[in-house]
């Protein structure tokens, strides 16, 4: 069980098979991921190799309880009855138990998840919510646990100071009394200890669970003789000596044995000053102080590493230990209100040897339980940066802390970990750094429920632990809790601690290497995405709220990043989809050829930063594969409704990939394994009746088409940054000029035009241009009313544009008279209704190529050169012979005009309603 438990996936043989079948699918395996493992498994060889030696009772249960009883069992508990009475201690320890309680179940429902390796929360964290959370929660945890340790060698100084310090006021001491008391004394005593517990950290884990386990006999003992103590112990009085300035004050506290008068007066509340920081003390003050008591629960959890069987020792042993701590807690509140003064609780932290029928032993109990618990946290702290470190979250910054004994001991962990303890022990006084170590406990507390949580509400199937008392309800009330608790102690230290952590936590997101953890983002967004694309109905879509959903169908990406990115600008927060078509035979090819393909095509996305799809399908054609993206890309009401096309022409491919800024770092390689381009002499894979082929087809499919030519040369950032005036244009014609006879402006064609002219404009990046529409005119055709028309479309449908009369009498001439060379008349070819595509005219001579170069030219004079062109897309006529012409008078009438776009809309997309 030990080593199956190393593993992240438990691996049974569900089948039958060979031996031999097996070690060939097992080579087979190895060595698609030989690369992946090589750089990872030095690393942890040091770690898989120590082995686990630590039971449930040693490893958790008795770090768990030192650490839990320790400070506040021995010197804080009758300073927190003294000051907050009966009642409110009850209720201190309820909320506290209660925040603790609803993480522990938080805790073993992830630990019983899955395998745990060393680290105990920031392990948990950082593999159920990702590195970024669990990387900076993982420092949070590790100040936490510094801080803890610091409070403990604290307290033990405080209790070795009253026991053997000179008292004050006096220059020397009699008897024992014979340690001096300052500051800087204090501070030498407290970083003794500290090297004592070093030294224990240094061997290493098993000799400090037999330690720990010497200890808990003796604070057992102690807990026992104190317990025996109330019952058996006579009234006495107690002095207390209270430090005044160089003066000594005495006063008298009193033990009364069990009275009911006494239970009386320390029911309730009587907040007096600390007599060892001189501050006035209140329910959050206390309430941070007595928390401290409550901290230790993920102590066994900090051995996660070291025991035999974490998932089965977590759950069982930190329920065990919380329950019996919080079962003495109140019943030692009772006994100390049932039995001693007031007084004697708030100005005596050391009363219990006082009271004590056998006080050396107490004496011993205290320096050892908290002796215990510094170590506790100092070895704790050792691991999660240890585990931080191994995790390369942090790069070089704790690549010292990966080195280790041959036993697989952390030891620069350790050392590291006290160098930061020494620091805080600087702080002087327990009191003063306890709400610091108590808001980040709860922070780190908040987060395990916040992983808990988001791994319930992910509802991922391989979330099945075998701990079930849990729900959101309690990861939630646990949040909720820490999060009240924390700002209510130390609304600096929260609010400082929240910043830090936010930190951190954008730090790592930018700064740090992807990980192979899984991240719980991505199953959230899954669970959400789904959701919302269920309730996203197309029966009740609405022409005020379209936009355009793009599926740009690329060749080959080295030819088109430039069209890519402008793509980009015209899909307005729509979908976006990059397709690709490969001309293979899956029946003929052993295994998939896309799956290589996919992360190349990821990458690309990642490196132009567009926000983008990528879909790559199979097929005997490109026409066949074209259409498979139109019927199958997308889901549900999120479908492609507009095809973007390269232009069908003879330009040769230039590399514009190589040129990309986001591959010209010197930094980056170029680029991301994409086939060479195609020769110039090279046939190409589609012919000129198959691409217009695509084009009808979509058409057939009520897809919008947008061709695109030339956008290669598109420099856009040239284009829009440039200083000088006036700004960039976008010229606009909304007229189909391959049918002069039958042109105008409100069409659906036309108006789609004019949209997605407009969504161009409102892009970020293209807010700086000017759209500039051209009105065709001819003589005696009121040039003047046609202009106030358009005017006034533009108007109701929001669209800043300027409008330029341009006369093409001369154009449309050139069109009659080969109207009147050819057989027929314009009635054997009508106008369609209003608002359908209007059809490329079945005589392909009724518009000649004469015509169409002068169309061209008027164009061209248009200037000065826009940024991009926007010209009507006819529709290919219905006869498939004529498709080559119908594309030779697509490339005539855009030649030389350089980027241009080709737009046919089958939608209607504007609206003039609210």
């Amino acid at each position: 069980m030990a080593s199956s438990e190393r593993s992240a996936l438990l691996t049974y043989r569900l089948c039958g098979g060979s031996a031999e079948e097996e070690r060939g699918r097992e080579r087979g395996r190895a060595a698609a991921a030989a690369a992946a493992s090589s750089s990872s498994s030095s690393s942890f060889s040091s770690s898989a190799a120590a082995p686990r030696k630590l039971p449930t009772f040693l490893g958790v249960v008795v770090p768990t309880l030192l650490s839990m009883f320790s400070v506040v069992l021995f010197l804080r508990l009758g300073f927190v009855v003294g000051h907050a009475g009966l009642y409110q201690a009850l209720a201190m320890f309820a909320v506290a138990y209660f925040i603790i309680g609803m993480t522990v179940l938080s805790v073993c429902a992830i630990a019983t998840n899955g395998a745990l390796d060393a680290g105990g929360a920031y392990y948990m964290i950082s593999r159920a919510l990702g590195p970024e959370f669990g990387g900076s929660i993982g420092i949070m945890f590790f100040l936490a646990n510094v801080c803890g340790s610091a409070l403990y060698v604290l307290g033990l100084v405080e209790a070795v100071v009253d026991s053997f310090g000179i008292p004050p006021g006096q220059k020397s001491g009699t008897g024992v009394h014979v340690l001096p008391q300052s500051y800087w004394y204090e501070l030498l005593y407290g970083t003794i200890l500290l090297a004592l517990c070093l030294v224990v950290c240094l061997v290493g884990a098993s000799i400090y669970a037999k330690a720990t386990f010497l200890i808990f006999l003796i604070v057992a003992a102690v807990l026992g003789t104190i317990l025996v103590s109330f019952f058996a112990t006579r009234p006495l009085g107690v002095p207390i000596r209270m430090p005044h300035h160089n003066s000594s004050e005495t006063e008298n506290g009193n033990f009364t044995g069990f009275s009911l008068a006494t239970l009386r007066e320390n029911l309730g509340g009587g907040y007096g000053v600390d007599y060892t920081t001189g501050q006035m003390m209140s329910f959050s003050s206390v309430f941070a102080v007595m928390f401290n008591g409550c901290t230790g629960i993920m102590a066994g959890s900090n051995m996660s590493g070291d025991l035999k069987r974490p998932s089965y020792s977590i759950p069982r042993g930190t329920i065990s230990a919380v329950l019996f701590t919080y079962l003495v807690y109140n019943l030692l509140a009772f006994l100390m209100c049932a039995t001693c003064s007031r007084t004697l609780l708030q100005k005596d932290y050391g009363f219990l040897r006082d009271i004590s029928i056998f006080p050396p032993l107490v004496t011993v109990g205290i320096y050892a339980a908290t002796l215990s618990a510094a170590m506790s946290n100092l070895i704790g702290a050792s691991r999660i940066l240890y585990a931080l470190a191994r995790d390369d979250l942090f790069g070089r910054a704790l690549a010292l802390a990966k080195k280790t004994s041959a036993s697989g001991n952390p030891i620069m962990a350790v050392i590291l970990s006290w160098l930061v303890v020494q620091l805080v022990l600087f702080s002087g006084k327990l009191n003063t750094i306890a709400g610091v170590v108590t808001t980040f406990f709860l922070l780190v507390y908040a987060t395990v429920n916040l992983a808990c949580l988001a791994l319930e509400w992910a509802s991922a199937p391989n979330f099945r632990p075998t701990f079930r008392y849990f729900s959101w309800h309690t990861c939630l009330l646990g949040i909720a809790g820490c999060c009240v608790m924390m700002f209510l102690i130390s609304p600096v230290s929260a609010s400082a601690s929240l910043g830090f952590l936010l930190l951190l936590l954008l730090a790592l997101h930018y700064l740090s290497p992807s990980s192979t953890w899984g991240y719980i983002s991505q199953a959230l967004i899954f669970h959400q995405v789904r959701k919302y694309l269920l309730m996203l109905d197309v029966r009740k879509d609405h022409v005020k709220f379209w936009r355009p959903q793009m599926l740009l169908m690329v060749q080959n990406p080295r030819s088109s990043p430039r069209l890519i990115d402008f793509v980009n600008d015209l899909k307005k927060s729509g979908l976006y989809v990059l397709g690709h078509v490969e001309l293979q035979d899956l029946d003929a090819l052993p295994s998939d050829p896309l799956q290589p393909q996919q992360d190349s095509w990821l990458g690309l996305v990642d490196k132009l930063n567009v926000k983008a799809f990528v879909s790559l399908t199979l097929a005997p054609s490109v026409r066949h594969g074209v259409r498979q993206l139109l019927f199958t890309s997308g889901l549900g009401g999120m479908r492609p409704n507009t095809l973007v096309l390269g232009f069908y022409d003879d330009a040769a491919p230039q590399d514009g990939l190589a040129r990309h800024p986001a591959f010209t770092s010197a930094r980056e390689e170029l680029p991301l394994g994409f086939p060479p381009l195609r020769a110039p002499a090279a046939p190409k894979l589609l012919s000129p009746r198959e691409y217009v082929g695509i084009v009808a087809d979509a058409l057939k499919m009520l897809r919008n088409v947008l061709l695109a030519r030339q956008l290669e040369s598109l420099d856009k950032a040239w284009e829009l940054r440039r200083a000088a005036s006036p700004p960039p244009t976008i010229h606009v014609w909304p007229v189909n000029l391959l049918r002069p006879d039958s042109a105008r402006y409100a069409d659906t064609c036309s108006l789609f035009l004019l949209q997605m002219a407009c969504v161009l404009n409102m892009a970020r990046a293209w807010r700086r241009a000017r759209l500039l529409l051209f009105l065709c005119v001819e003589a005696g055709a009121m040039p003047g009313a046609q202009e106030d028309k358009l005017r006034q479309l533009l108007k109701d449908l929001r669209i800043q544009a300027q409008i330029q009369l341009v006369p093409w009498d001369a154009v449309v001439r050139l069109h009659w008279q080969a109207q009147r060379g050819t057989p027929g008349t314009p009635a054997e070819d009508e106008d369609e209704e209003e608002g359908a595509a209007v059809n490329f005219p079945a005589n392909a001579t009724r518009v000649s190529d004469e015509y169409v170069r002068a169309a061209n030219k008027l164009v061209l004079e248009q200037g000065p050169a826009p940024a991009v062109r926007f010209l009507y897309l006819p529709r290919p006529p219905a006869d498939t012979s004529l498709y080559p012409l119908y594309l030779r008078q697509l490339e005539l009438l855009t030649r030389g005009l350089g980027p241009t776009v080709l737009v046919h809309g089958v939608s209607a997309v504007t609206s003039t309603q609210l």
